[in-house]
């Protein structure tokens, strides 16, 4: 089986290391920059749990290097994809499968959904068809990302917690190629389900997305302190229960309630969101995929979500200013 980790950084790195630690797939890494050289020449450690392993993947700095793949794993941030797709095309086999393991809603979202917006494009996500163009939704795999990690030096990956890659075909159906690439996952060690009904999967972590790292890029707060104070809290729960509402128009149906999930962030403690980290960085953020997507959908089910287009706004606003958008 060969695997391509497309844009190796802390959860591409993650995998990688597994996969060719425990055998369990041929894999290359894509990469660029100091990381990617450090890779080469020293080969990709992860600290995980206590141990150090240093493997040696196979490292490139092209698709066109790394030839075509089984499967393709996209590891990027969603408003990478435009760009990426376009240099993705070099690893796309007749049978290459693209497992989306991007945060937020993905281009291949109307995809195998069935009733009235079958085949219909996320423009947030997908501006004018770029995406689902180059990248048929037909290849992808969706894939939920649970564990948390950072390069913390090229070539440096740090694994804080979280094993689990959620797996599901956009029609539900279980699939040989979904099925035999959560074997390998579970070779190297992840737990990998295959859902039959990936998006409700999808917009419970979503869900959190959503709400915790606009707040937190509003008010550089941690995850502790955003769901710890009440005001906070509360504008967060306004925009959860507007997602909730979008979904469920969309035939979502979600497992836990709202304050259970509210509970779930606030037990990860004093957490820097993604989007914080992006922010402070100066890195450009997942707006549109987290929230802007969401917004998007709310007009498309004519549910109100005046919460989510006010905190989208500002957000926006904060971006633009931070050169970040």
């Amino acid at each position: 089986m060969r695997v391509c980790i497309f844009g190796a950084g802390a959860i591409g790195g993650l995998l990688a290391a597994k996969l060719v630690a425990r055998e369990a797939a041929e894999v290359t890494v894509i990469a660029r920059g100091p990381h990617l050289a450090a890779m080469q020449a020293r080969g990709l450690t992860l600290v995980s749990e206590g141990t150090t392993t240093i493997v040696r993947p196979r490292c490139v700095a092209s698709a066109e290097e790394a030839g075509p793949q089984d499967y393709v794993v996209v590891t990027l941030k969603a408003h990478a994809l435009p760009e990426a797709a376009r240099q993705m095309q070099p690893l796309l086999g007749p049978a290459t499968a693209i497992v989306s393991a991007v945060n937020g809603i993905p281009w291949w979202y109307f995809h195998g959904l069935g009733g009235p917006f079958e085949g219909r494009r996320v423009e947030s996500i997908d501006p004018g068809g770029a995406v689902s163009a180059l990248l048929p939704p037909e290849r992808a795999i969706g894939c939920i990302v649970y564990p948390a990690a950072e390069v913390t030096a090229p070539g440096v990956i740090e694994h804080g917690y979280g094993d689990r890659f959620t797996l599901g075909e956009p029609d539900g159906s279980r699939s040989e190629r979904a099925s035999a690439l959560a074997a390998a996952l579970v070779a190297a060690g992840f737990k990998a389900p295959v859902r039959p009904k990936i998006r409700d999967e999808l917009w419970v972590k979503l869900w959190g997305n959503m709400a915790f790292n606009p707040i937190s890029a509003l008010t550089t707060a941690t995850l502790d302190v955003i769901t710890g104070e009440s005001e906070l809290r509360a504008i967060c729960r306004s925009m959860m229960l507007e997602g909730q509402a979008v979904a469920e128009r969309l035939g979502v149906r979600f497992a836990i309630d709202v304050d259970k999930r509210i509970a779930g962030g606030a037990e990860v403690g004093a957490h820097r969101t993604s989007m914080l980290q992006d922010l402070e960085r100066g890195r450009p953020m997942e707006i549109d995929a987290l929230l802007g997507s969401v917004v998007e959908l709310a007009a498309l089910v004519e549910v109100p979500a005046p919460t989510c287009r006010t905190v989208l706004a500002l957000l926006r606003g904060r971006a633009r200013a931070a050169g970040c958008y």
